[in-house]
């Protein structure tokens, strides 16, 4: 398929509908029948701003995040959080942040992991997750330059002590 429209990093459902928005007297929406393919997790912003668009839309859940059959060793990092032996987390994915903190409620009820990333860097791979993270109370402290897995390694890794020990003579 040809590209007709390129969307600026970091690439999120924002930057699509604003490129979609800036070429809209090329590339109208108005009645056209639009899939998207979905990740996991609706993106019901998304689909609404196409179908204020004119779009007729219709989701594809492609596949579905779920835990794996074996949980020990995320539970085991959740051990190792609440302990605080980790310095550094990193999410790549907002359903991550969904499945630690549902494993943390079943381990123990209750449980609030916040204090334990007051202690630690949170390092999130891009907009999305970072939404997330903060929908959750949780406050991202580093997002790479660009949201890919490279970037984030090596950007957590470069400003991790900094971050640690600014955080830490804070607390």
């Amino acid at each position: 398929m040809p590209v007709a429209i390129t969307v600026p990093e970091p690439n999120t459902w924002r930057e699509l509908l604003r490129a979609l928005d800036d070429n809209a007297a090329a590339f109208p929406l108005q009645g056209l029948r639009i899939a998207v393919q979905e990740y996991g997790v609706t993106n019901s912003d998304l689909l609404a701003g196409l179908a204020e668009r004119g779009a007729q839309v219709s989701s594809v859940p492609v596949y579905e995040w779920a835990l794996p059959e074996d949980t020990r060793p995320l539970r085991l990092a959740i051990a190792a959080i609440t302990r605080h032996e980790i310095d550094v987390i990193l999410f790549t994915t907002a359903t991550q942040v969904d499945h630690l903190l549902l494993l943390a409620t079943e381990m123990q009820p209750g449980v609030d992991l916040r204090p334990a990333y007051s202690r630690m860097v949170v390092a999130s791979i891009g907009p999305t997750t970072s939404e997330r993270l903060r929908e959750c109370g949780i406050v991202p402290d580093l997002e790479p330059t660009h949201p890919k897995m490279g970037y984030l390694v090596s950007e957590a890794a470069q400003r991790s002590a900094e971050i640690l020990q600014r955080k830490r003579s804070e607390a």
